[in-house]
């Protein structure tokens, strides 16, 4: 257990499956969330000890709040290996009742959040000459959305541009950036977002007739953040079901 990854939003949902995953794998944790308190109950289920996980309290909007978290984990246990950009604001409403304060609330938190992990961690992992970075996106990012709100669409549209950014200007430091795309999954966010009757609509209509399981969008990013994974970079891994082919 000698590499250190720092998740975001790391408290609950996907970001909790993230934690746990890296976690198994041998990972040194960060558990990093808005809700420090929920983030050091989740880095305690996984060692009470705190000798392989910690909670840490990150408003991934603040860059000196992202460098804090960095440094805390480099003190701890003397580096940093890889970097998962999770933490989210999902806002279901329709595009014309969205307001300008809403809208730049959500692209926030999940672009401008993602854009100061790839920079705060992209310069530490670039003095080192290597560093893993896996950013979360979505299908929205890809097809606009169907049970989201344009400003969550659109933030993810642009993680996935932020990630082919990053990645092709960051390779040449031994570091590699990549996103994961996951399509509907079996979450108590995503059924507490959608209604019943709509959930059952959406899961009709992906081809192969059900939810995606956080746990394999997990050990995606666990794969991604590998010493092993060097030439996959710049990639967007679609979890769709086959909703998106491309």
């Amino acid at each position: 257990m000698n590499r250190c990854a720092l998740i975001t939003g790391g408290s609950q949902g996907l970001g909790a499956a993230i934690a746990r995953a890296f976690h198994q794998a041998g990972y040194r944790v960060g558990v990093s969330d808005i809700d420090g308190g929920a983030a050091q109950a989740l880095a305690d289920d996984l060692d009470a000890s705190g000798e392989s996980a910690i909670g840490l309290t990150l408003d991934v909007r603040d860059q000196v709040a992202f460098e804090a978290a960095r440094d805390t984990l480099i003190a701890r246990w003397g580096s940093v290996e890889a970097l998962v950009n999770n933490a989210v604001v999902t806002i279901v409403r329709p595009v014309l009742d969205i307001s300008p304060d809403e809208f730049d609330r959500v692209l926030a938190v999940n672009l401008r959040g993602t854009f100061i992990g790839c920079q705060v961690l992209g310069r530490y992992f670039k003095d080192r000459g290597h560093g893993r970075i896996v950013n979360i996106a979505s299908l929205a990012g890809q097809n606009g959305g169907t049970a989201t709100g344009a400003h969550y669409a659109a933030s993810k549209g642009g993680i996935i541009t932020l990630t082919k950014v990053f990645a092709r200007d960051l390779a040449p430091f031994g570091i590699t950036v990549n996103a994961i795309a996951p399509g509907p999954l079996d979450l108590p966010s995503v059924r507490a977002l959608v209604p019943e009757d709509k959930l059952e609509g959406i899961i009709a209509g992906i081809p192969v007739r059900h939810l995606g399981r956080p746990e394999f969008v997990a050990s995606t990013a666990v794969h991604l953040a590998s010493s092993e994974a060097a030439f996959a970079n710049g990639a967007i891994w679609d979890i769709n079901g086959g909703l998106l082919m491309r």
